[in-house]
Parts: C-alpha cells; sequence; structure tokens
C-alpha cells in the first residue's frame, strides 16, 4: 500500500498500534516473570485433636471426675442436704472447699483432689516435635511418653491429648469447645486470619511466607449459619500496625501448606474466657482450597502450661459445677505431665506438646492501609 500525505495521519496510528501491541503481548513474556499471589483464609474451627474410640479404651479408668462429683464425696449426705438449694450459694461451697475455705482454683494446691485420670492410649494425633523418637529428656524437654501416629509413625508428642483426653466434657462430642465454637462464630471474638503471601504455585511451591493475625467485626454467615467463602475481614490494629502479625515461612508440597517451627501468638476467644494464645515451636499443616470448598489444618507445637491453667480456672470460675474436671487435678497433672522448655533455674518443663485441629475457608484479608484506600475511593473491599 502506497501512502500520500492525505494518509499520514492513519499510518502514524497503524505504526502506533503495532508497535504498542507488541509491548504489550512480548513484553511479560521476554520477561517471564509470573504474578505472585495471596491466598486468604478464616479460621471457623478449633478444636484440641482428640483420638477417641468407640468404648473409651484410651481411658482404661473411666472419665475422670467432675469438680461437683469431688464435692459431694467429700461430704456426707446430711451436710449435702443441709446446704440450701439456690445454685450460686451451692456453687460457692464447690470451689470454696479448700483447707479454711480457700478456693480451690486460686490455690489449686490447697486441696488435694483425687488425681486426673489421663490417656494410657498408644495412637494419638499429633508429631514428633522434639526429633526423639523414644521420649528421653533433650535440652529443650523433658522425660516423657511417646505416642504412635495412626499410621504407625513413632515418636509422637501429645502431652495435652494426654492430659485431656479422659475429660469428657472436652471431647468432640463434649460441650466444651463446641461451645467455645458456637461463641467465636456468633460473637466474631477470636476469630483467627491465615494470609499466606510469595505464592507462585498453589500446588508446589518451595518458599512463602504464612501471616496471622486477629480478625474483626463478625462473621460472614450464609442462611444456614455457615461461613461464606471469600468474604472480606479487616485485622486488628492500633496506629496502622496489626496486634497480631507473626509470619512464618513454609512452603506447599503436593497442594498442603507446611509452616517451619516457630514460635506464634494466636487469640482466643471460648467459653467466656479471652487469651493470647503462645505457641511455641509452632507448625501449621493446611490443605489448600479448590473452589472455595472448607478445608481442613492442624497446628503442633508446644502450649503454654500456665496459660491453659488460666483458662481452665476461668471456666471453673465462673461454672464450677459444669465442666466434669476440678482445678487442683488438672494443676498438678499439667506440671507433672509437662514436657517441652524446661525452666532454666528448676529444670521442671513449662509447657505440654499439643495438636490442634481446625477448619477454614478461603477469604481477604485487609491490612490497615488498604482499608484507607478504600475508604478514601469510596469503593467496597473486595
Amino acid at each position: 500500500m502506497v501512502f500520500n500525505s492525505r494518509h499520514l495521519p492513519l499510518q502514524r496510528f497503524l505504526v502506533s498500534f503495532i508497535f504498542a501491541s507488541f509491548f504489550v503481548v512480548a513484553g511479560p513474556i521476554q520477561a517471564g516473570v509470573a504474578e505472585k499471589k495471596t491466598l486468604g483464609f478464616v479460621v471457623t474451627d478449633w478444636n484440641t485433636a482428640m483420638y477417641e474410640t468407640l468404648f473409651m479404651d484410651e481411658c482404661p479408668e473411666g472419665p475422670t471426675p467432675g469438680n461437683y462429683e469431688i464435692w459431694e464425696a467429700s461430704v456426707t449426705p446430711e451436710v449435702r442436704r443441709s446446704y440450701p438449694l439456690m445454685l450460686f450459694t451451692k456453687l460457692r461451697h464447690i470451689n470454696n472447699r479448700g483447707r479454711n475455705g480457700v478456693n480451690v482454683c486460686d490455690d489449686p494446691v490447697s486441696f488435694d483432689d483425687p488425681p486426673l485420670k489421663i490417656v494410657e492410649g498408644k495412637y494419638a494425633y499429633g508429631i514428633d516435635l522434639d526429633g526423639n523418637a523414644d521420649g528421653t529428656a533433650t535440652p529443650k524437654t523433658c522425660e516423657h511418653k511417646n505416642f504412635t501416629s495412626l499410621n504407625g509413625a513413632p515418636g509422637i508428642d501429645n502431652q495435652m491429648y494426654r492430659l485431656m483426653g479422659c475429660v469428657e466434657a472436652w471431647k468432640s462430642y463434649g460441650h466444651i469447645e463446641n461451645n467455645a465454637n458456637s461463641h467465636r462464630l456468633s460473637s466474631g471474638l477470636g476469630m483467627i486470619l491465615i494470609e499466606v503471601t510469595n505464592v507462585d504455585d498453589t500446588a508446589n511451591d518451595d518458599s512463602v511466607q504464612v501471616g496471622f493475625y486477629r480478625g474483626i467485626g463478625s462473621y460472614n454467615l450464609d442462611s444456614s449459619g455457615k461461613v461464606l467463602p471469600y468474604a472480606s475481614y479487616g485485622i486488628d490494629h492500633e496506629d496502622g500496625l496489626p496486634r497480631y502479625g507473626d509470619i512464618v515461612s513454609g512452603k506447599i508440597v503436593d497442594g498442603v501448606l507446611k509452616t517451619d517451627s516457630a514460635d506464634v501468638h494466636l487469640p482466643f476467644f471460648g467459653n467466656y474466657q479471652y487469651m493470647n494464645q503462645v505457641f511455641r515451636d509452632m507448625q501449621l499443616h493446611m490443605e489448600l482450597p479448590l473452589d472455595g470448598k472448607p478445608v481442613t489444618g492442624s497446628v503442633a507445637g508446644y502450649y503454654g502450661v500456665d496459660q491453659f491453667y488460666s483458662y481452665v480456672r476461668g471456666m471453673l470460675s465462673t461454672f464450677p459445677n459444669r465442666h466434669k474436671f476440678s482445678c487442683p487435678s488438672i494443676y498438678v497433672a499439667a506440671h507433672q505431665l509437662a514436657d517441652g522448655h524446661p525452666d532454666p533455674e528448676t529444670g521442671d518443663c513449662t509447657t505440654l506438646s499439643s495438636a490442634f485441629k481446625f477448619d477454614a475457608v478461603a477469604a481477604f484479608i485487609n491490612h490497615p492501609e488498604q482499608e484507607e484506600r478504600i475508604a478514601g475511593s469510596g469503593q467496597t473491599s473486595p
């Protein structure tokens, strides 16, 4: 084609279009850099990992007695009948049964309760946290009995299960953790958000970053009360900085996210108790989602004895007759079974090896700077 001066504008347009198209198409191919992905999740359920048999074979002595049963066994029928029938009057006597009327949850060594019945079974959920299959002491652990995983792997560390596995109220069919999950779902308190960044491939990626945050607001639920996938959540922050926000390295192997061992802070709310949970040497394993479907995951690590007893004490101080365990028996057994992080002065271990299971759905996580941009633009979050 021959152009004359009348066709000059058209010629310039065609040259510019071809030139621009070349760089739009060829530029990214030449660079060869794939866009990094970010994945967000909101945790919907959180439970202690309990291996439970049909007839409670893991607890050959049966379930541990509760606070109320222990109190009843400590007094005569005449004494029990002499107390007023008013609920809160009787509850005060149940709690204040220590020596000289001391509250047994405030001073758990003030009264000798029957020993806690603990798990004697062979199998448990969890992982080998200390790298020592025979349970002997290491520089970071005390001597303890190990479990075997359900697939036959030895050296499983899970003293939290040994401690609480014979407490009926703590089992999957018990009310304690079911109540806690229900309280979080209805209030939005203690909401855990997980964010995976620097993702090249959701099937296999040898280097990703995993952040843990506390969500604010309420869960986004459908008409049946289930958490909706791909809803947006803000994170709890002050002066632009997250109150939570530990970042851990990890990788994705065959569609499963695995984090390196690290100390991580996680929020918690349940049974009217708030906690800043600290997990020592925590590792997370989580399936990555397909089409927004719910995913399952697990967390293993060391959980502070004092931290755990604070939760127990708070529950029994509020409802001493409901939870099927007692403060003194839990306090004594928890310190006896502790297997992690010896105190440098006493040598006594201060943490319990633990395992937890959780469910989550995909979510958008809005950071403070993103929320400011959205608010300034008048747009809604994704």
